[in-house]
């Protein structure tokens, strides 16, 4: 015996030091490599993915500068779906959608990649469109007739016979208005420079130019006027004819006799006049979605190599980490080779090993067969609720899809009595979905509470409010009474959600010319909420099983007249959250009493 403690010491200290540093080294190396790896990836991935959103973005804003409305753009957006590998939808600014490229009718992401507005431009456009704030494409009235597109050209070809001349490398470049400009070999404008050397008309506004200026000459003087500031002389505007600045920009003409403040009215009602010229011109504002093929949100996915990259190093480091640690449990393991072998056999057989020592290896035993039990118990409750889950999801799946089918192969038509019908059954998932996530966010203990002082019969007013149109529909009468002054420190939005959740299993199963009551009363140190109706009630034998996930008292599992199943059970976690109880009591055909304990608190007035 006295040389088993020494060797026991000796096992642990062992066993403790070399678990200790197979676990530093592996995940050290572990955490360096997938980090590196993953970052490098996932640079990569983000790049393609900005520049492939800024070319959707840049194309999309050229189609509006050039179309006045969004009629025609389903197959631009196709193209460019099937260039990018996006999904891409545009939708008014209500959410009404214009057009997208997925094939079947799916949700869009829950907020828009950017807004399309060429009157309202970003960076995304070509270089100097961010600097008037419209995209260079949207012409509207400025853009030159034919006649006057033939001249122009003619002019700069002889500018540029002239600069060719001179030993200059030129070209001729025509702006999306028409307007033909010369550049450099190296890009740089050399339009004003040579049309003054070589005696050319080709810095002349035509007559549609002029036009068009002396139009918004007109609407920023109405602005002024409008705003109470008064030039003299007059202001006018001049068109920057040779393309400096890679911008169609308007120059004012009186810049320096202008004082600050009167400049940045100017300059902001040129902005505006020119807006309000362009906008019969440009599509309407539109709001932009990006997601993957014709999946709805948009998420991140890395390219098959980067995968590679990532799966490969992590799976060298894990390599190295079985093959160490191998080495050193093939030495240090010996006397546990009976509980290895039995935590080696199939999950589904909860093998337990029989406890016939009370060393380590005994007490590991112990709590090897403690987990299997546990393990068994959670298994047994894991299928029971995927089943649960299971039988919740199929119903409204099964109708959507079958709908959607017999609607796809026109044997029905898509009328708004189906469409209404389909998007009941979305609700109905929706539901059981936001339901789900709730109790996994109670179980993973994440569930954030954000108190504050409630009074409580405000909270089951607004309770009842939210809940009246329903009542009345069901010929429910729905009464509150609450002591006065009774404060909880509560968060409001749970506190409605598992009222809620009371009030709604009450009116469902209450009939006609019933009674729902909401009640509050102090009870010491205590606040004892009560939803009371004058309903079917409760069987006793099924009342410890209310408080249940997917439990129902209805056997036909109904999910119209049964709920989801797990509106008790959300009520259950939320009133814990708030340190409180629930309770429930009935009998058949006398009602039931849900009861909430929670801790009382003074009011702030106190």
């Amino acid at each position: 015996m006295s040389d088993r403690i020494p060797l026991r010491k000796r096992l642990s200290a062992r066993l403790l030091l070399a678990s200790a540093l197979i676990a530093l080294c592996s995940v050290g190396a572990t955490a360096w490599i997938a980090v590196a790896t993953t970052t490098r990836a996932l640079k990569q991935e983000q790049g393609q993915d900005l520049a492939a959103g800024n070319q959707i973005l840049a194309e999309l804003s050229g189609y509006a500068a050039t179309h006045p409305d969004w009629k025609g753009v389903q197959g631009t957006l196709r193209a460019l779906a099937a260039k990018t590998g996006r999904r891409i939808a545009l939708t008014s600014a209500d959410r009404t959608l214009i057009a997208d490229s997925a094939t079947t009718p799916t949700a869009l992401p829950p907020a828009p990649a950017a807004s399309v507005d060429p009157l309202r431009i970003d960076t995304y456009t070509e270089t100097g469109a961010q600097l008037s704030g419209v995209d260079p494409r949207a012409v509207g009235p400025y853009r030159l007739t034919a006649s006057e597109r033939a001249h122009l050209r003619a002019a700069a070809r002889n500018v540029l016979s002239c600069a060719t001349s001179l030993g200059e490398d030129a070209r001729i470049e025509t702006r999306p208005g028409g307007r033909p400009v010369l550049r450099a070999a190296d890009g740089s404008n050399m339009t004003a420079r040579f049309q003054a050397r070589c005696g050319s008309a080709l810095g002349e506004p035509t007559p549609t130019e002029q036009r068009a200026v002396a139009d918004l000459t007109r609407g920023v003087r109405a602005c002024l006027t409008k705003r109470r500031l008064t030039l003299q002389p007059p202001l006018s505007l001049a068109l920057n004819t040779t393309g400096d600045g890679d911008d169609d920009r308007f120059l004012l003409s009186y810049v320096k006799t202008v004082g600050r403040g009167d400049l940045d009215t100017v300059e902001a009602c040129v902005a505006s006049a020119r807006r309000a010229q362009l906008a019969p011109y440009v599509a309407p504002v539109a709001e932009l979605f990006l997601g993957i093929g014709d999946r709805a949100a948009p998420r991140f996915d890395m390219s098959p190599v980067n995968k590679a990259k990532v799966a490969g190093a992590a799976g060298l480091v894990l390599a190295f980490t079985v093959a160490v640690t191998a080495v050193v449990a093939t030495r240090l393991v010996r006397p546990l080779r009976a509980l290895t072998e039995a935590a080696q056999q199939p999950p589904q057989h909860h093998v337990r090993v029989p406890v016939t020592t009370r060393d380590e290896t005994g007490i590991l035993a112990e709590a090897f067969n403690d987990l299997t039990e546990r393990r068994e118990r959670l298994e047994d409750q894991r299928k029971a609720m995927v089943s649960d889950i299971a039988h919740e999801l199929r119903t409204p799946l099964t109708n959507i899809r079958g709908w959607l089918e017999v609607t796809r192969d026109g044997v029905v038509d898509a009328d708004p009595a189906l469409l209404s019908s389909l998007h009941d059954e979305a609700l109905v998932l929706q539901r059981i979905i936001d339901d789900l996530q709730d109790l996994a966010a109670a179980d993973a203990g994440t569930l954030r509470l954000h108190r504050e002082p409630v009074r409580v019969d405000e909270l089951l007013q607004q309770v009842a409010a939210a809940h009246g149109i329903a009542a009345d529909t069901a010929g429910v009468a729905l009464r509150t009474e609450s002591d006065a002054a009774l404060w909880l420190d509560a968060d409001p939005v749970r506190m409605r959600q598992a009222l809620g959740n009371l009030v709604s299993n009450a009116v469902r199963h209450t009939p006609a010319d019933g009674t729902v009551t909401l009640t509050a009363r102090r009870e010491g140190a205590w606040a004892r909420l009560t939803v009371t109706d004058t309903g079917t009630g409760i069987d006793p034998a099924d009342l410890p099983h209310v408080f249940e996930r997917f439990w129902r008292a209805e056997k036909s599992r109904s999910r119209r007249t049964g709920g989801s199943g797990l509106g008790l059970s959300i009520v259950r976690h939320l009133i814990a959250a708030h340190e409180g109880t629930v309770a429930a009591d009935s009998a058949p055909g006398q009602g039931a009493t849900f009861t909430l304990h929670l801790p009382a608190t003074e009011g702030p007035e106190a």
